[in-house]
C-alpha cells in the first residue's frame, strides 16, 4: 500500500473557488454569501474525498483478507445490514434515505468490484508461485 500523499494535484491548486457564471450579475453583497456557502460545501467535498480514500484503504484490507482465505467478495447480510443501518443514519441526519441508498449500493458495487480484483490477482500470483 502507498502512503498518501497530501499535496493537492496540480489541477486542485489551480482550483477557483470564486468562478461563477453569475458573478458581475448578482448583487456583490449576495455574490460574497453566495462565495461563503460555497467554501463551506468546497471543505466538505474535500473532507468526503479524503473520508472516502479511507474507507477504501480499510475495504482494500477486507479484500485481501477474503482473496487469502477464498472467501467471496460480497457479502449480501452484512450489504442489507448497512443499507439498513444508513438508511436509519439518513433519516436521523434529515437525509433523504434514498439517496443514502443509492450512494452506499454505488460504494459497495466498487467495494466487490475490487474484491474481484484482488482475488484474481491473488489467484494469479499464487498460480505463479
Amino acid at each position: 500500500m502507498t502512503e498518501q500523499n497530501n499535496a493537492l494535484p496540480e489541477d486542485a491548486e489551480s482550483f477557483n473557488p470564486a468562478a461563477s457564471s453569475l458573478a458581475g450579475q448578482v448583487d456583490r453583497a449576495i455574490m460574497d454569501e453566495l462565495l461563503s456557502i460555497r467554501s463551506s460545501i468546497d471543505n466538505i467535498d474535500a473532507t468526503l474525498v479524503f473520508l472516502l480514500a479511507e474507507r477504501f484503504k480499510a475495504t482494500q484490507k477486507v479484500g485481501i483478507l477474503k482473496a487469502t482465505h477464498k472467501l467471496p467478495a460480497g457479502d449480501p447480510g452484512r450489504e442489507a445490514a448497512q443499507i439498513s443501518r444508513l438508511r436509519r443514519l439518513a433519516e436521523d441526519a434529515h437525509l433523504d434515505p434514498a439517496f443514502a441508498e443509492k450512494f452506499l449500493n454505488f460504494i459497495i458495487s466498487e467495494v466487490i468490484r475490487h474484491h474481484e480484483a484482488i482475488a484474481e490477482d491473488h489467484q494469479i500470483s499464487n498460480q505463479q508461485a
